[in-house]
């Protein structure tokens, strides 16, 4: 079983008027824990579609207009994804999509591959997301100690990392920082350990 672990960085959080700007995957063959292969890019926008961006985003991820300028045209990134996945042999039901907030991720990682060309390299339909793991086993947690349930939770990734004594996502907030630091989270949830993962 493989797992491509995917991150996102954007022009803003609406797929419908934002774009995908910086895409990282690392494949991992979760049978064996070895980290198979990687892949980044920084995507080209037009300048129109840059004008469109939210400036809290923006701020977050720490992009400019002169890196996004310098990317690959998003056509070509949907090219070497398609390469790269296929290269590892990515098909449905031998693999799984890891990230973690698939809501998001998902749409715009479609703005790149889009849902129809996925569909007939028959890539994974599932996504999974870590706040989903931590979140069952927590629950998990919480009846075998006979604990009540917290009244409030957060499940965002540096709040899972925190809680396993990890260091938070490495800034700026980059696809490949996020890919590695959501690996990170994930062995240290799960308990396993992968050859090669940062």
């Amino acid at each position: 079983m493989q797992a491509i672990f995917l991150d996102m960085e954007t022009t803003g959080l609406d797929p419908t008027k934002h774009r995908a700007i910086d895409v990282g995957l690392k494949v991992v063959d979760i049978s064996v824990g070895v980290v198979k292969g990687d892949y980044q890019s920084i995507v080209r926008v037009s300048p129109e579609m840059w004008a469109r961006r939210d400036p809290v985003s923006m701020e977050i991820n720490g992009i400019s207009w002169e890196l996004v300028n310098s990317g690959k045209e998003p056509a070509l990134v949907s090219q070497e994804i398609i390469e790269f996945l296929t290269r590892h042999q990515i098909v449905r039901g031998k693999s799984v999509f890891i990230c973690q907030n698939p809501g998001f991720d998902r749409a715009f990682f479609a703005q790149l591959v889009d849902v129809y060309t996925q569909e007939k390299l028959l890539w994974p339909y599932h996504w999974l997301d870590l706040a989903s793991m931590y979140w069952a086993l927590l629950v998990q947690r919480n009846q075998r100690s006979g604990s009540s349930f917290p009244d409030v939770i957060n499940l965002s990734k540096n709040e899972i990392a925190r809680e396993h004594r990890l260091p938070p996502e490495q800034q700026p907030h980059r696809s490949m920082n996020g890919v590695n630091h959501l690996i990170l989270c994930y062995e240290s949830v799960l308990g396993i350990k992968f050859q090669n993962s940062h």
